[in-house]
């Protein structure tokens, strides 16, 4: 099966892939689970030695890695290079703070933590360019050959590798489709899993909200990576006083986004990644506004480019409101109270994260039980940071990525007790 890399920008052939056979997947992961048995023998000071040279790789390559990935998805190149900066930002966390993550703990007998896991990776099939650079990232900074591998495969091998028993654990980014699925053959095997799926997260605008600074937050939360994004603002539920004044501060700000090629460094808002992300797209908006919804601005597709979008007047039961949204279209939902606000949250089968925009941060604070999602926000976009553990509830997924949390999803405690 060859796999051809687009660019959705210009509909050009950037490249093409071949998918390698069953039996070359076997030996991969063959090597993968022979390479582990002594890398895990590795001191846990040369492992981070070797991440912090990942990071060194990335930002010694930050315009190659960001060309790559704007050609293959279409991402403005100014965002790409900020992806690749954090994913070295990610390194150096890990390289620093390993060593204490790890260390023995002492409860009431010994316990000591054990590390040093090889991986395997299977991107999406429209950025194995991408796939290709990360592992070659991993060989530049001095790693052992087959601790890490990228897999060029179709999603019809993905029990060859979950049944692998060098394969202990999975995680998992993607779609509710693609986690269910893989979630069912990791438990079929007895696989521990980490999924991390879609979200239709809230941006709640309070009376008291400072409407300025929440626009420029809302523009950011919605749109960057052409709102591509699990953890984007999607659903805005703004009370009812202060509706008017954001929706057209909002629209504005959404009429200053700059279209155009994704590789110009004046371009803020690019294509989507593929074609059929922005014929759904399209659709959800068509059928919302037959739903009743009101169109303020945008609302037209041409090929993988689609207008930045804005729906008012939008209530649970649309489209736009029931599901997540993966594009440049934002809700406004009106909230009669905060109470009412929360609620309207809450109605969704997502639980990635909320935002609460307000000058009465103490206020927002007591609130924070009424929402179920993973993370809670106050006055700034939901975001991940390799400091703080990140995930979701519901349908978004479970088990929790970054800071200590991640780490410890994938390691394995053992007791050692003497008496």
């Amino acid at each position: 099966m060859e796999f051809k890399s687009i660019n959705p920008y210009t509909g050009e052939e950037i490249a093409v892939y071949r998918s390698i056979s069953k039996e070359e997947l076997s030996e991969k992961l063959d090597n993968s689970h022979i390479a582990f048995q002594s890398w895990k023998k590795v001191p846990l000071t040369k492992r981070c030695a070797l991440l912090k040279n990942v990071g060194q790789v990335l930002r010694d390559n930050v315009e190659e890695y960001a060309k790559m990935i704007t050609l293959e998805m279409g991402k403005p190149i100014s965002e790409s290079r900020g992806e690749v900066k954090k994913c070295a930002l990610v390194c150096d966390y890990y390289a620093d703070n390993a060593l204490n993550f790890l260390a023995d703990e002492i409860i009431e007998s010994d316990a000591t933590l054990t590390s040093g896991n090889v991986g395997l990776l299977k991107h999406a099939s429209n950025v194995f360019g991408c796939a290709q650079l990360i592992e070659d990232i991993f060989t530049k900074a001095g790693y052992p050959k087959n601790v890490f591998q990228s897999l060029i495969v179709n999603h019809d091998v993905t029990e060859q590798i979950v049944s692998h028993e060098g394969v202990r654990a999975i995680t998992l980014t993607g779609s509710e489709k693609a986690g269910s699925a893989v979630a069912s053959l990791a438990g079929k095997h007895i696989k521990k899993s980490l999924l991390e799926l879609g979200g239709s997260n809230a941006l709640i605008v309070w009376e008291d909200a400072n409407i300025d600074k929440t626009v420029k937050i809302a523009l950011t939360a919605r749109m960057t990576n052409c709102g591509q994004s699990c953890i984007a603002a999607k659903r805005f539920i703004i009370l009812e006083d202060v509706y008017e004044e954001f929706v057209e501060k909002f629209t504005e700000a959404v009429k200053s986004l700059k279209s155009g090629d994704p590789m110009n460094d004046t371009t803020t808002l690019g294509p989507l990644a593929r074609i059929d992300l922005a014929d759904e797209l399209q659709k959800q908006v068509k059928n919302s506004i037959d739903q009743g919804a009101k169109l303020i601005f945008g609302g037209n597709q041409n090929g993988c480019y689609h207008d930045p979008t804005i729906l008012g007047d939008v209530k649970p039961g649309m489209d736009a409101f029931e599901q997540e949204s993966f594009g440049p279209l934002a809700t406004l939902i009106k909230a009669k109270s905060i109470e009412h606000a929360f609620e309207l949250s809450e109605n969704s089968k997502f639980g990635l994260g909320v935002t609460v925009c307000t000058e009465d941060v103490e206020l927002a604070l007591s609130h924070v039980n009424k929402v179920s999602d993973g993370a809670y926000f106050i006055n700034e976009l939901v975001k991940s940071d390799p400091r703080l553990p990140f995930g979701g509830t519901k349908l978004s997924g479970y088990g929790r990525e970054l800071s200590k949390d991640g780490m410890m999803e994938f390691v394995n405690r053992k007791t050692v007790y003497v008496k």
